[in-house]
């Protein structure tokens, strides 16, 4: 895939936000288990790169998903996971469907102020009993006049807390089958009966609110259904292409500048009269690393290339997510061992790194069901029995 100047500049304008307005603050927003969501998105929003992907008419630029990949690359260049998380969330998991198949009248009241940087959005698919398990939501929404009245809950949603809206995936038909009976529904988070003062003590991605909401009796005006009633499945799993990919290249230079971290300390590290990376089992097992991670760049390269000319890349974006997933876990266990004692210090970005791409394997689909979509899309997943 072929970048051009402007791929550059947008880099350079990415950088340039994070090094001025995000990096010096990243150990605070840490510490204090949340970031100023409204505050750093504006700042996205003021430069045009929350809607890159997005029609001109609503506020977006109108670039291809090369645009969106590149920004997703140098969000990695934020100190932390959890900031570059929650920036995802909003320009490729809450705002896809809603700028597909959303009314004219969402469009103008949702996406245009989450374009601009001016509302922070959400996505509301997981629950306690219900995480890649999609089909298995139990949060249910019925119709009274003209509105929708939810009931039910989401769990580890990011931006939860400081959200404005949630692009929320809610039981609409009853009788009909699991893949069928399913609406996207935008819900106004300031809503009387949205209680979402849970807010979840995590691993990593400390600076990344994340909250369980209940919903008891939201009245929702029927307007705010996203496309057609009981599509809300199908919707979900378009937008899983571009939240797998965007999630696998942002993978791609966090996973680098870990190892840059390593090679440097174990580089400098004196052992046995020796620096660490003279030892030839380090610097062999440094070189496999950083193979493996441009074999990871070259195949979210290639389906963003496919995905651009309009192509289904459902399985190479699964297989992208899949590969991003399993080499954060490993490059992030070797740095962390390359470390030493250090490694297991809380002031070591290596260690900050290693706690927050843990969350690559599990969230938007675990490896597992990672494995399974491509299993399926190859033709080799057995046939479930009936009865």
């Amino acid at each position: 895939m072929k970048f051009t100047e402007e791929h550059a500049l947008l880099r350079k304008t990415v950088n340039g936000i994070i090094d001025k307005h995000i990096n010096p603050y990243v150990d605070e927003w840490e510490a204090a288990g949340s970031f100023p969501a409204h505050e750093v998105f504006k700042l996205f929003g003021d430069q045009g790169l929350l809607g890159l992907k997005y029609p001109e008419e609503h506020g977006g630029a109108g670039l291809d998903y090369s645009y969106t990949v590149a920004m997703a690359e140098e969000l990695s260049n934020i100190n932390c996971g959890g900031v570059p998380l929650a920036i995802g969330v909003q320009t490729d998991m809450c705002t896809p469907a809603l700028a597909r198949f959303g009314s004219d009248y969402l469009k103008k009241t949702y996406l245009e102020p989450s374009i601009a940087g001016d509302m922070v959005g959400c996505i509301g698919v997981s629950e306690v009993g219900a995480g890649s398990d999609v089909a298995s939501i139990k949060t249910h929404a019925r119709k009274d006049g003209d509105d929708f009245i939810i009931n039910g809950g989401k769990m580890w949603i990011t931006n939860g807390y400081q959200a404005d809206w949630m692009c929320c995936l809610v039981n609409t038909v009853d009788g009909a089958p699991a893949h069928k009976n399913k609406s996207l529904i935008v819900v106004p988070l300031d809503t009387k009966g949205v209680d979402r003062s849970t807010k979840l003590d995590k691993l990593g991605m400390r600076s990344s609110d994340t909250a369980q909401i209940f919903f008891e009796d939201v009245r929702v005006p029927q307007r705010n259904l996203i496309g057609q009633e009981g599509y809300g499945f199908v919707y979900q799993m378009m937008q899983f292409q571009e939240e797998r990919l965007w999630g696998a290249a942002n993978s791609i230079r966090a996973l680098e500048r870990m190892l840059e971290m390593t090679t440097d300390y174990t580089r400098q590290r004196q052992v046995f009269g020796g620096s660490v990376l003279d030892n030839q089992y380090v610097h062999f097992k440094l070189a496999e690393l950083a193979t493996e991670l441009e074999a990871l760049r070259a195949l979210v390269y290639r389906a963003t290339e496919l995905y651009v000319s309009g192509k289904d890349v459902t399985k190479l974006a699964s297989m992208a997510k899949l590969k991003s997933g399993r080499l954060c876990r490993e490059v992030g266990d070797w740095c962390v061992q390359f470390h030493g004692g250090m490694g297991y210090m809380n002031e070591n970005p290596v260690v900050r790194g290693y706690r927050d791409a843990r969350l690559v394997s599990i969230g938007g689909g675990a490896d597992e069901v990672m494995l399974g979509i491509i299993c399926k899309l190859m033709g080799t997943l057995p046939k479930r029995k009936k009865g």
